[in-house]
């Protein structure tokens, strides 16, 4: 009998111990991250407003961290030059990535020969923020609302037109789904740059478009484009006489956003992970940064990892069934 006890008591402390290292080792790994530069890539073009919104989180938390945070700008080839250069990085935090949740949700749906799903390779770590879409049109268009917008599409299936700033973008499958929901039959007209694309509204060229409130409203102060409603919950507090989608004749609750994210290399170690979403947190509290966010109309949320995979996941089911639908692909 002593000598079962005797071992229970060697076997408690042992785990005692094991279970006492691995706190130790938790909060040491958190206290001493960062103890180099770290270095952000982002998906997004320099300028831009995701860029901006970087370099500004990055300069703080490099004065929270004591450590450089360098920024690398390598947008293009649909995400993946960003992607491909990342993905094989140490997986210790010290290499991040910005995408959005088009990039997490759209892609593996879009380039289907690839077989890539993004939360497969990367660990989702903190958000930046989130942005509604404006439904524009031009100063002249005989279109008060989305009642007469969705009017106009049912008297002439096909023939009326809306762009966006790209195959897959928000703005493209914003419309699709807005198609889906009322019944409709709209043209999609792609742009490669978003400026051409507002010109084009601006001018009557094509005749709606999403827009991010920074990436139209130069077009918009210039008195080429009308904003009819906003595809969000709620009126946004920068343009409080546009409605809603659903206050203006659309469907009710309709919702078309972007948000932005951090994410690791797959198996970047939790404590890490919690500190670096943690730190993050703090610098969007700083009224700096939240000033910053107003001029944007970008929303903050402070979603943990597991928040940004859930929402992920709800956007990949409604992208699935969007780009089935019309076989929409770009491989």
């Amino acid at each position: 009998m002593k000598f079962f006890q005797s071992r229970f008591i060697r076997m408690s402390a042992a785990c005692l111990l094991t279970l006492a290292t691995l706190a130790f080792s938790s909060a040491f790994a958190q206290s001493t991250y960062p103890n180099k530069p770290v270095n952000i890539v982002t998906a997004f073009a320099a300028g831009s407003g995701p860029d901006a919104v970087l370099r500004q989180v990055s300069e703080k938390l490099s004065k929270l961290w004591n450590q450089p945070v360098l920024i690398s700008n390598k947008p293009g080839g649909g995400g993946f030059i960003a992607i491909e250069s990342t993905k094989n990085a140490p997986a210790d935090g010290y290499t991040l990535l910005q995408l959005d949740s088009e990039h997490l949700a759209a892609l593996p749906h879009l380039y289907k020969a690839k077989n890539f799903v993004t939360l497969n390779t990367f660990d989702p770590v903190a958000t930046l923020f989130r942005t509604p879409f404006f439904v524009a049109v031009t100063t002249d268009s005989k279109w008060q609302n989305m009642k007469d917008l969705i009017a106009a599409a049912k008297a002439a299936p096909g023939r009326v037109s809306f762009g966006s700033w790209g195959i897959g973008s928000p703005g493209h499958l914003g419309g699709e789904q807005l198609e889906l929901l009322t019944g409709t039959e709209m043209t999609h007209v792609a742009y490669r740059e978003v400026s051409q694309l507002f010109t084009s509204v601006g001018a009557g060229d094509v005749q709606w478009s999403f827009g991010s409130l920074p990436s139209s409203s130069g077009m918009f102060k210039a008195g080429k484009l009308r904003y009819i409603a906003v595809a969000a919950s709620k009126r946004v507090p920068q343009m409080p006489d546009v409605p809603t989608v659903g206050e203006a004749g659309g469907p009710a609750g309709f919702e078309v956003n972007s948000f932005v994210v951090l994410v690791a290399p797959k198996g970047i170690t939790k404590d890490v992970q919690a500190k670096i979403n943690a730190d993050v947190q703090k610098v969007l509290a700083d009224p700096e940064v939240k000033a910053r966010f107003n001029t944007f109309a970008f929303e903050t949320i402070t979603w943990s990892p597991e928040d940004i995979r859930k929402n992920a996941d709800a956007k990949s089911k409604i992208y699935g069934e969007l780009t089935k639908r019309k076989n929409i692909s770009l491989d």
